[in-house]
């Protein structure tokens, strides 16, 4: 049976966008949507989608969190050896995309991810519930496992390893990373698929430009 898309349509009127109210430095603006999304009590609305691309043309996507906004950029956590973590090393340009269906908003940035200090990662993995400290020493991310009670066995064999330990210690292939954005674009649904859409591109360090898009 054919999927009936055609007729799945929305009008956007929930807001605008104007130049003239958003604020000089995207990270500002970033806060104050972010903040907006929250106090909506939207589910996750740390959640984004990062897309990563290999080396051979292939690209990805998945829905990773955002755990932190730096002066640097914006913070995720993950196994260095997952796909992602594969695809990183080997390029490190990547983009996210945050996704307010409620609000009728997208965030979109783009820029270069960098591994963020292992002190730092070790902080906030021993700041984690010990069931997901657990989980990311049990978890062989991205690669192929027999079934399901494969990792349920390696979980309770990790319980025992560190029986009384608290908190666990960070596993080596296990941390953080910070996208270090040169362009976000703030996208507005409007009637009429008339959006608006207000793009941030860094011209030099903290030097960024403020331009309307077409939608």
């Amino acid at each position: 049976m054919p999927l009936n898309l055609e007729d799945l349509r929305e009008d956007y009127r929930q807001g605008q966008l104007n130049e003239a109210d958003t604020a000089v430095h995207p990270f500002d603006q970033f806060k104050t949507w972010f903040e907006q999304a929250n106090r909506s009590e939207l589910p996750e609305p740390n959640a984004m989608v990062l897309a990563t691309h290999s080396r051979g043309g292939g690209v990805a996507a998945r829905v990773v969190l955002l755990k932190e906004l730096t002066e640097e950029g914006f913070v995720f956590y993950s196994n260095y050896d997952s796909r992602k973590g594969r695809e990183l090393a080997a390029d490190p340009t990547a983009a996210l995309v945050f996704n307010w269906l409620e609000l009728q908003r997208q965030v979109r940035i783009e820029g270069r991810v960098e591994q963020l200090p292992a002190e730092q990662s070790t902080a906030y993995f021993q700041s984690r519930p010990r069931e997901s400290q657990l989980g990311a020493w049990t978890s062989p991310q991205s690669k192929p496992i027999d079934g399901r009670e494969v990792l349920e066995e390696r979980y309770q064999n990790m319980e025992a390893r560190f029986a009384g330990q608290d908190p666990l210690p960070r596993p080596e292939n296990w941390g953080g990373y910070v996208l270090i954005p040169h362009r976000i674009e703030f996208w507005q649904g409007r009637s009429s698929r008339l959006h608006d859409r207000i793009e941030y591109r860094l011209l030099a360090e903290a030097n960024w430009r403020r331009v309307r898009l077409a939608p």
